[in-house]
């Protein structure tokens, strides 16, 4: 592949996939989810699932191994935020880069950058043991602010690579190997993060704290690189900076005749107008992905309260690290929702998704204030999980269609910062609460972060329903 920064044509996503006579029984035999090794290949599914398995690790994982070794939740809960406030700035950063050069090296130069960051945070957490004091913590924080930061977007550029391998079929009016696509992205999201806390509790209860964050350097260094460089990466086209067009400059010079000053006159007053339009236009994209993006920062809030609480919780009757245990158990069955999207009536519209899911999220949430013991907990958290996947996959589908030409990438990866940002804000603020008030504080940020997600959802739907009635009306 040319290493220009120029414009790429669209690659042709079709030598990527089977010819129609081996395709259509594969699909018969393996249902709908059949088609995806037929489009990416069959080696595509477990590297792209297990390559963002890293990113699940990071924040429990720096969550526990600074609560471990400090003694406080503050701390833990600091650190896990620097994560995240890092992935939430590097995150677009690293999309708008794919955009314009194309994934497999912005992928290759962060999995390096990363490892090192990772490596550091272990590094810097032992040189500060028993220290309660956010303050003092800065060394481990500033080096978790830098693994976020560097953290690979294997997860958004995923889902780029998925929308342009089905872009013939949509074009033709069929989304439905796209539905299938995203609702299998959510379900891998889910799945490693079931896995990821689920090894973060194991390895630091039972063997110790700095192992999963070591794990997931190690997973980083040799799993994003296989996705780096596999090939789909050329289905996805690049858009070089300064490839617009200004129509207001087009057109012959003005040569001072007053035929030719009347036509720049009329080019100027156009221009003009077309500047107008196209700054409104701007306006009202950049509203319709900010809608999106604010849903996946509750959604993030949500993890990270969570997480912050269900550690203190787990304090109580066992210890920290099994935090991630319980928390996994919340990802089993909303990983199970997610993946039975794929089978829903096209006639539940994606409006009406996102506010039925997030009401069924605000609801069940007070029941997380209830459970004494683990076994109740488990109990609230399978139920609470089954809105949450279904949640994610409608937020992220509304990101891809409201995303502008050119910049699908960094819209992916603006709704994956969302998520992480918001995490980073649940953490740090359910930390506190959680150090003050204990777990049952912590919650209230839980449950307050699927409320705001119910009415973004409201708005959502009442901007969908506005935008049908000005097109019947027109």
């Amino acid at each position: 592949m040319s290493t220009s920064t120029a414009p790429q044509p669209p690659a042709d996503p079709r030598p990527l996939t089977h010819s129609a006579s081996t395709d259509v029984p594969a699909r018969q035999l393996g249902g709908r989810f059949a088609l995806l090794p037929a489009l990416a290949g069959r080696e595509f599914l477990p590297i792209g699932l297990f390559a963002r398995l890293p990113l699940a690790m990071l924040t429990l994982g720096t969550l526990t191994l600074a609560t471990s070794v400090t003694g406080s939740y503050a701390v833990g809960g600091a650190t896990a935020g620097a994560v995240g406030i890092g992935s939430a700035v590097g995150a677009p950063i690293f999309g708008w880069l794919a955009d314009r050069i194309g994934q497999r090296p912005v992928l290759l130069v962060s999995a390096v950058l990363n490892v090192v960051a990772v490596l550091a945070v272990i590094a810097t957490a032992y040189l500060i043991p028993g220290v309660h004091d956010v303050g003092t913590a800065w060394g481990v924080i500033a080096t978790a602010l830098a693994a976020g930061l560097s953290c690979p977007q294997v997860g958004p550029l995923a889902r780029v690579r998925w929308m342009a391998l089905t872009a013939e079929s949509r074009h033709a009016g069929n989304s439905s190997e796209l539905d299938v696509a995203l609702s299998y992205e959510s379900t891998a999201d889910e799945l490693t993060f079931v896995l990821g806390p689920a090894l973060v509790g194991v390895l630091a209860s039972l063997l110790a704290p700095w192992l999963p964050l070591a794990l997931a350097a190690a997973l980083t260094l040799t799993l994003v690189p296989a996705f780096a460089v596999h090939r789909t990466h050329a289905a996805v086209p690049r858009r070089a900076a300064g490839t617009r067009v200004d129509c207001a400059n087009s057109g012959t010079p003005n040569t001072g005749t007053p035929s030719t000053e009347k036509a720049s006159t009329a080019k100027v007053s156009t221009g003009s107008g077309r500047a107008r339009t196209r700054a409104r236009s701007r306006i009202a994209g950049l509203a319709a992905v900010a809608l999106p993006v604010l849903a996946m920062v509750c959604m993030g809030t949500f993890f990270g309260s969570t997480q912050a609480a269900l550690s203190a919780f787990a304090a109580g009757f066992a210890t920290s690290e099994a935090a991630g245990l319980l928390y996994a158990v919340m990802g089993i069955s909303s990983a199970a929702a997610a993946i039975s999207v794929a089978y829903w009536p096209a006639g539940f519209p994606v409006a009406a998704r996102w506010v039925t899911g997030a009401a069924a999220m605000a609801g069940l949430s007070v029941l997380l204030f209830l459970p004494t013991d683990g076994w109740g907990m488990v109990l609230v958290l399978l139920a609470l999980g089954l809105p949450v996947g279904p949640v994610m996959v409608t937020v992220f589908a509304i990101g891809g269609l409201v995303a502008p030409a050119g910049r699908l990438a960094t819209v992916m990866t603006a709704l994956a910062s969302g998520i992480v940002a918001g995490t980073a804000l649940g953490s740090s603020i359910g930390g506190q609460l959680a150090q003050e008030g204990g777990h049952q504080a912590a919650f209230l940020v839980t449950a307050a972060a699927a409320a705001a997600l119910f009415a973004l959802g409201a708005v959502a739907a009442a901007v969908v329903r506005s935008r049908k009635r000005t097109a019947q009306a027109s």
